[in-house]
């Protein structure tokens, strides 16, 4: 398994490998907020995409591969919370697909701000870098898929706008799998039009996110806990039904992609009880028992089209930090 990000390292060093797992947001417990908390995140660490960078001290700030831009902010807000230079070279090996429904953004950046505490020997915390790196205003799977992995629960975000705790943590069976549906030709809702349409939706009913909760703390959860894979995709699917009803008018639907919407379709047609999109989308997924159903699985959606396919596993460990040796 992967190491945890050093929180209390000591000593700095010349350079450093990050990798960061994806994450899949499953959906809002309660977008009502009428007990005071509002949001409340379901979501799922997985093993692919990921974000895979390599950084080192340098003379001046350099980046080479995909998202350089995003990495040069990054760098610049992560150097300033921390009090160091930002002369470090930052070497991207693997990006996460962004605006696609994997927290591409969160990742990212606590990968340049691990990469950046670890070099100058300082302590990593996710949570005191979300503020600074705009991360986890809505949901707390990110930052804590970063740190720990596995299938999380937070319980949403209450006035002071302090990031949502996570209320629970369980490891997702092994030998369940996730297949990924991309659209590579959409993006999901974002920035400014995720804004919007939050301030633009109606207010959502009690009742809903009520049977949401219910879902997830009956259903769900237990599910998870006794390896249960027909209940858990079944609580999963009906949440997502709840959810991607509401967010139909700023999406075009339930499903952003109508790509995406005919596999989910064909999936729901070859009695798989777990499917659905992930955040904004357009990413959709289907959750299954075993790699050999995943096989199965993607061998009857795959053909010529806009789509392609992905099977992914949950990963209960969060991100790996490791020191690199020292260039002869």
């Amino acid at each position: 398994m992967p190491e945890a990000p050093d929180r209390n390292a000591d000593a700095p060093v010349s350079a450093v490998e990050v990798e960061a797992p994806a994450r899949l947001h499953f959906g809002f417990l309660d977008l009502h907020g009428g007990l005071g908390r509002r949001f409340g995140s379901i979501g799922l660490a997985i093993d692919a995409p990921a974000v895979r960078l390599a950084a080192r001290v340098a003379d001046r700030l350099a980046v080479e591969g995909p998202e350089a831009e995003r990495v040069r902010a990054y760098v610049g807000a992560a150097a300033a919370h921390l009090g160091v230079s930002d002369a470090v070279a930052i070497r991207v090996e693997e990006a996460i697909p962004a605006h696609a429904g994997f927290g591409s953004g969160t990742q990212l950046a606590l990968s340049v701000a691990a990469a950046l505490a670890r070099l100058n020997g300082l302590p990593f915390s996710a949570e005191s870098f979300s503020n600074a790196l705009d991360r986890g205003n809505r949901s707390g799977v990110g930052l804590s898929a970063f740190t720990e992995g596995g299938l999380i629960v937070d319980g949403g975000r209450d006035a002071g706008g302090a990031p949502p705790p996570v209320i629970a943590r369980i490891p997702y069976p092994e030998a369940w799998r996730v297949v990924l549906i991309l659209d590579d030709s959409l993006t999901g809702v974002h920035g400014s039009r995720e804004v919007e349409a939050f301030r633009e939706l109606p207010r959502f009913p009690e009742a809903q996110a009520a049977e949401i909760c219910r879902l997830v703390l009956m259903q769900v959860m237990p599910a998870a806990v006794l390896a249960e894979p027909d209940p858990f995709g079944a609580g999963i699917t009906a949440i997502q039904r709840l959810i991607g009803d509401h967010f139909a008018p700023h999406q075009g639907g339930r499903f952003a992609s109508p790509a995406v919407a005919e596999a989910l379709a064909a999936v729901a047609a070859q009695g798989v009880s777990g499917y659905g999109q992930s955040s904004w989308g357009p990413t959709g997924f289907a959750l299954v028992a075993s790699e050999a159903e995943a096989r199965a699985l993607v061998a009857g959606l795959d053909r010529p089209g806009p789509l392609r396919f992905l099977v992914a596993r949950g990963r209960n460990a969060g991100a790996s930090v490791t020191a690199l040796p020292d260039r002869a």
